[in-house]
C-alpha cells in the first residue's frame, strides 16, 4: 500500500469518527450543523479514478447515515458532491486542474475557499432538500443550507489549513 492510499484511509476514518462522535452532536439554534466529513471528498486525489471517488463517497455517506439514522440523505448528497467535483475543480482552479497539477497545500487561499464553498453549498442543498422533502418549506431548506454551509466552510478551511503540511 502506498503512502497516498494510507493517508486517504486515515483521513476517511478520522473524518468519519469526528463527524459521528463530535459534529453530529452540535446543533446551534436548531438548524446549524457542521458536516466536516465532506473534506474527504474535497481532498481526494485528483488523479484517482472517478468511479473510485463515487464509490468511496457513497460508502462514507452511508456510514454517516447509519450512525445518524438519516435514511440515505448523506449518501445521496455525498455522491452528488463527488459527481460535481470535476466541474468545481475546473471552475475554481482553471488550468491547474486541466493539467492535473493541483496540490491543495500549495494553492492560493481564494481558489481553495471558492472550491470548498461551492461544494459545501451543493452538498448541503441536496442534503436538506432530501431531508425536508417539501417544497412548502423552501425557506427552511435555504435557511439550513445557508447557515450550516457557513459553519461547515469555516470549519473545513480551518481544518485543511491546520492539518496541511506546507513544504516550501
Amino acid at each position: 500500500m502506498n503512502s497516498v492510499a494510507g493517508l486517504n484511509i486515515v483521513r476517511f476514518v478520522l473524518l468519519l469518527l469526528a463527524q459521528v462522535m463530535i459534529c453530529n452532536h452540535i446543533d446551534l439554534f436548531g438548524y446549524i450543523n457542521p458536516y466536516i466529513y465532506i473534506i474527504f471528498i474535497f481532498l481526494f486525489p485528483i488523479r484517482e479514478e472517478r468511479l473510485v471517488l463515487l464509490l468511496v463517497s457513497f460508502l462514507l455517506g452511508m456510514l454517516v447515515d447509519m450512525f445518524s439514522d438519516s435514511g440515505g440523505v448523506h449518501a445521496a448528497a455525498a455522491v452528488c458532491l463527488a459527481y460535481a467535483r470535476p466541474i468545481l475543480l475546473k471552475n475554481s482552479f482553471g488550468m491547474q486542474y486541466e493539467h492535473q497539477s493541483i496540490k491543495f497545500r500549495n494553492t492560493d487561499m481564494g481558489s481553495l475557499i471558492t472550491y470548498i464553498s461551492l461544494g459545501t453549498v451543493i452538498h448541503h442543498l441536496v442534503l436538506f432538500s432530501l431531508e425536508i422533502f417539501n417544497i412548502s418549506n423552501i425557506i427552511l431548506i435555504v435557511q439550513k443550507t445557508l447557515f450550516s454551509s457557513i459553519f461547515t466552510i469555516i470549519l473545513s478551511v480551518l481544518i485543511i489549513i491546520l492539518f496541511s503540511r506546507n513544504k516550501k
